[in-house]
């Protein structure tokens, strides 16, 4: 499957329009956002866990990112609520599993053969908080390797950001609230992703806490 692979334009996606479609385990359904290959693929989705679910122990050659949105995840590692960020690095295996049930928002098959980072960050209590570029914006890193950068961005209500370009591109998950650039206004659940080279002035007039990746993406 070829979905959304094209990383010279510009993509929007409403996630919530997304149809769930089954995967492998009878009791995980997925939003497929982006995706090149089969059940092996290089894949963007939102994933969610019915009561009880799991998945048999697996290995993830390229990684994986999770973001919990909802519930609770369980591997081997520990239970992560909401807000949690899990980053497993290339060559790493779990069994995962959901007794309440849980939706997240998964990476997979994307990150760099050398990069070792594991990762467990609980943003809702992180105290790694950081002052933004301009007045209004808060940042929390998440993780970097090499021109990669993942955080998440707290927008206060009325903060406007200066025009800028993203080389190596950009990609957005909004969380909460409305991001906007000039080109829409983009609610939560809304998935973008903006192509090397790219730029906007982005800005938020009711607030919004986005989940945000840059320099990551082909050159064109």
């Amino acid at each position: 499957m070829q979905l959304n692979t094209d990383f010279s334009q510009r993509c929007v996606v409403n996630t919530h329009a997304l149809p769930w479609q089954a995967s492998p385990s009878p009791l995980v359904e997925r939003r497929l956002i982006e995706r090149d290959g089969g059940e092996q693929a290089r894949a963007t989705s939102i994933v969610r866990y019915a009561p009880g679910a799991a998945f048999p122990a697996h290995r993830h050659d390229l990684g994986e990112e999770i973001l919990v949105l909802e519930g609770l995840f369980t591997d081997e590692t520990g239970d992560y609520g909401p807000g949690t960020y899990l980053r497993n690095p290339p060559g790493s295996a779990h069994a995962p599993s959901s007794q309440p049930g849980c939706t997240l928002f998964v990476k997979l098959r994307h990150l760099s053969p050398g990069d070792g980072q594991q990762l467990a960050i609980d943003t809702r209590s992180s105290t790694d908080w950081r002052p933004g570029l301009v007045p209004g914006l808060r940042v929390l890193p998440l993780a970097g390797y090499g021109s990669e950068h993942t955080a998440l961005v707290d927008w206060a209500p009325g903060t406007r950001f200066s025009p800028h370009r993203h080389a190596g591109g950009e990609e957005i998950l909004v969380l909460e609230g409305v991001f906007s650039d000039e080109h829409g206004d983009y609610p939560a659940g809304t998935w973008l992703r903006s192509p090397d080279g790219s730029a906007h002035q982005p800005y938020s007039e009711t607030g919004c806490l986005i989940w945000v990746k840059t320099g990551h993406l082909p050159s064109r």
